[in-house]
């Protein structure tokens, strides 16, 4: 890594917008590797199942928006502050009184799309510290915190076989709360005012068509990798009858992957530029989830195909947000809300449409082939404006950062 970064930003924010992403990211997707658990205390079918562990990430999705107007108001660190104490009292709340309802599921999954919105929060942290040449690394590194998914499907089904699943609920208070302490003294704010964003800031952005692109490429890929990190607990149980502790070893193989490329997507897409960086994303991600649904070979071919999407998808996420800082940087807090917004409302279309076409079909395979289809369809979209904006925004005489 090029030695200059570490000496252009400021590496302890940096390192406290990473954890704190990557623990909330653990806490927002602990549904999904309990799903089994929850599933069969609960008697819950492949439909009910689907929209438990899809609830989050609704919730996520529409609370990064607000936590982006938030961020805006009182600064990224005390908005990364407040959502850290409300998602401790959910799962204090839930470890205490119990889960007894799908209902009651559901709320807590609305409480857990708080940590979600850590997104909108985590980034601009960092970013806001870094130039525009070092933008694609640094919110690779801290949008690397959705590595938090891989000690989630780790170890959450293990501790529930030992605890029983409402523990876990509890043991996770226990690295949230020393997160909170060390981001408290760690974490500062980038030096400066961001001007305070209004209704009419957000309408306009929205009048932009670029970023409605933007929504859509981070929609394909962070919602492919948060759709199929609660996904595919249910997939690997329901295909090979794998019991919740396997299912989630092999989840947590594919997730491991979309997670580490997160940030080395980020660092190639300063190299080669976004761009083709996504590219090579769309086409590739496309074309592996479409064989997945073909149900060649058994388990292992199965867990090679996810972890290869699972790792072009990562990628993918760091390349998207190499691109956004450069076509809206005075706009990056709200940009990061809704292109977050897009991405988890993805994630949920994903999840909770898995379980409905297995509820529906009794496979998986339809699900899959849309999915690759959309990955199609971003291919197209993002080829027919690569000149444009080569020639425009991210021209050399713009930008130092390659598109």
């Amino acid at each position: 890594m090029d030695k200059r970064f570490w000496q252009a930003g400021h590496t302890p924010t940096l390192l406290m917008a990473f954890l704190y992403f990557d623990l909330s990211f653990m806490v927002w997707y602990l549904l999904g590797p309990l799903q089994l658990q929850i599933a069969a205390d609960l008697h819950l079918n492949p439909q009910q199942r689907g929209l438990m562990v899809a609830t989050p990430i609704l919730a996520g999705a529409v609370l990064r928006l607000f936590m982006g107007v938030l961020v805006d108001r009182i600064k990224p660190k005390m908005a990364g502050a407040v959502g850290q104490v409300i998602v401790i009292a959910a799962l204090l709340g839930a470890w205490i009184l119990g889960i007894h309802s799908l209902q009651q599921a559901l709320i807590l999954g609305v409480f857990l799309g708080v940590a979600g919105a850590s997104f909108a929060v985590a980034l601009p942290l960092a970013s806001r510290w870094y130039p525009a040449e070092h933008q694609g690394t640094a919110m690779g590194i801290a949008g690397a915190g959705n590595s938090g998914t891989v000690l989630a499907a780790l170890f959450a089904p293990a501790l529930a076989m030992l605890a029983g699943w409402g523990n876990v609920f509890g043991f996770a208070v226990i690295p949230l709360a020393i997160t909170f302490v060390l981001y408290m003294v760690f974490a500062k704010d980038a030096p400066g005012e961001a001007p305070k964003k209004t209704l009419n800031d957000y309408l306009k952005v929205l009048g932009d068509k670029d970023s409605w692109w933007f929504m859509f490429f981070y929609l394909i890929t962070f919602g492919g990798f948060s759709g199929f990190a609660s996904g595919l607990p249910a997939y690997f149980h329901d295909q090979f009858g794998f019991d919740p502790k396997t299912a989630g070893l092999y989840t947590a193989a594919c997730v491991f992957a979309g997670s580490v490329m997160r940030p080395l997507g980020g660092t190639l897409a300063d190299r080669i530029g976004g761009v083709k960086a996504l590219l090579i994303v769309y086409t590739a991600a496309s074309l592996l989830i479409a064989a997945a649904g073909f149900g060649f070979g058994g388990a292992g071919t199965a867990v090679t195909l996810f972890v290869l999407a699972m790792l072009f998808l990562g990628m993918g996420n760091g390349s998207v947000f190499q691109l956004v800082p450069q076509r809206f940087r005075k706009d990056i807090g709200v940009m990061t809300g809704l292109i977050g917004m897009a991405g988890g409302v993805g994630g949920f279309l994903l999840a909770a449409g898995l379980g409905a076409v297995k509820q529906a079909t009794g496979g998986y395979s339809v699900g899959l082939w849309l999915f690759a289809s959309l990955g199609l369809i971003a291919w197209i979209g993002l080829s027919s404006v690569k000149q444009r904006w080569r020639t425009t925004w991210g021209s050399a005489a713009v930008t130092t950062a390659k598109v």
